[in-house]
Formats: C-alpha cells, sequence, structure tokens
C-alpha cells in the first residue's frame, strides 16, 4: 500500500531485488540518478562486513566473535562520481569488496540473524525520509515491505555470467565456466539459507533482463515510479 509521507513530501522509495549479475547496482544507481534520489547499495554493506572478517580471520560460523566485532564497524555509504564510495572505519574498500573470496562467502555471513537485523535497521533509516533507491536480495520482502515501487530484475545464468565476465581486469584468469559455477552456487545459497532468502517480493514487477539493455531497464523503472507518483498526486 502506499504510504502517506511518499505524497507529503513528494518521494517513493524503490525495492529493486535478485539474483547475483542481475544487474542491480547498475541499474539502481541509474535509476537513482535520472530521479534524483539518494542510492543505496545493500550489497556493499554485508560485503563490506564480510571483508572485514575475513581480514581478521573470523569465521561465519564464530557467529559470537562476528556479532562482537560488528559493534566496532561504521559503514559508510558515500555518492562521488563513480556512483557511490564504500567506506568501512573510514577506509575506502570500494574495491576490495568486490573480490571473488568475498562474493563466495558473503552469503554465509549474511545468514547471520542478528547481523542482518542490524544493517536491515541501518537501511530503513536511511530510507525514512523517502527518495531512495535500494538494490539487494530481501529489499521488497523485508528491509522496506511498504516500497512504493518494488523491482524484481532476473536474468540467465549464463547471461549473468557473461556480464560479470566482461567487467573483469583483464588480469584476471578466471574464466566463463567458473563464472557461471560460482553464480549457480550463490543462487543456491541465497534462496535456501533460512534467514531473509531470495524471493520475489508479491507485490513485485518482474523484469528478465537477459535480453535488455542498461537503458531499457532504467526507462521502464523509471516510468514506473512516475506512473505510481501520478497514481498518488505526487
Amino acid at each position: 500500500m502506499t504510504s502517506q509521507k511518499a505524497a507529503e513530501n513528494g518521494k517513493l522509495n524503490v525495492a529493486i531485488d535478485g539474483p547475483a549479475g542481475a544487474g542491480k547496482s547498475t541499474v539502481a544507481r541509474r535509476v537513482a540518478s535520472e530521479l534524483s534520489y539518494i542510492y543505496v547499495d545493500t550489497g556493499a554493506m554485508y560485503r563490506a562486513v564480510t571483508y572485514y572478517m575475513l581480514r581478521h580471520e573470523i569465521e561465519p560460523e564464530d557467529v559470537d566473535s562476528v556479532l562482537k566485532h560488528l559493534r566496532e564497524l561504521s559503514i559508510e555509504l558515500v555518492p562521488d562520481a563513480n556512483g557511490q564510495k564504500v567506506l568501512l572505519n573510514g577506509e575506502d574498500v570500494s574495491g576490495p569488496i568486490r573480490s571473488r573470496e568475498v562474493t563466495g562467502i558473503v552469503s554465509l555471513y549474511s545468514q547471520i540473524e542478528d547481523l542482518r537485523t542490524h544493517l536491515v535497521e541501518l537501511q530503513r533509516v536511511m530510507a525514512l525520509r523517502k527518495g531512495v533507491v535500494m538494490d539487494g536480495r530481501d529489499i521488497g520482502t523485508t528491509v522496506l515491505p511498504d516500497a512504493e515501487v518494488k523491482i524484481f530484475m532476473t536474468a540467465s545464468v549464463k547471461e549473468r555470467a557473461l556480464r560479470r565476465f566482461n567487467e573483469l581486469e583483464k588480469t584476471d584468469d578466471l574464466t566463463l565456466e567458473q563464472l557461471e559455477s560460482d553464480i549457480a552456487a550463490r543462487d543456491k545459497l541465497d534462496q535456501e539459507r533460512e534467514i531473509s532468502p531470495l524471493r520475489q517480493a508479491d507485490d513485485a514487477i518482474v523484469l528478465d533482463t537477459t535480453s535488455m539493455s542498461i537503458d531499457e531497464v532504467v526507462e521502464h523503472i523509471v516510468s514506473r515510479c512516475y506512473e505510481v507518483g501520478r497514481e498518488v498526486d505526487l
């Protein structure tokens, strides 16, 4: 249901969910820019926590240690020329959190209920004033269930692997086949975890982007935002 607060300040909240490699972050940044909204990369927050834990050799099974160290973390998402900078205790970790090592294990840390609760609370605070575009795995179902616009982006495993492959540095020795295997494994972890599994919200619009360009996806979502805005007389 569309909230009254959205109509009062003239802005909406936009939730974009979907599996790994669907292009959520790229699209969400573009949508936020088109609407002059704030982009919140929730996945980067989980990656920042994972990066910290790996660097301090704290395994996801050691929940007590994870939660103890979580209280020492400060995560900031700062807009910059490239979209967003991720600061972990003041250090720019935007690059390191995208490593294959972090990608392969972030879902295990994400399953820790109290960790998710902590980050979800931070994310909800960011969205209180509306005008936020968030992307992740459970934005429409858990983080912002009252978001006025909900999108579930997906694409075939092969297409998602190809997109990741094309983004790799030339020095990276990963093959397309390895990426397909990694993404399929990540999908399984995200869908089967007990805490906030990857799931399409009942009122979300599904966008299969396998054959769509980024421009087409962005245009579709922005058009939907304007359509919803007109419905509530924004």
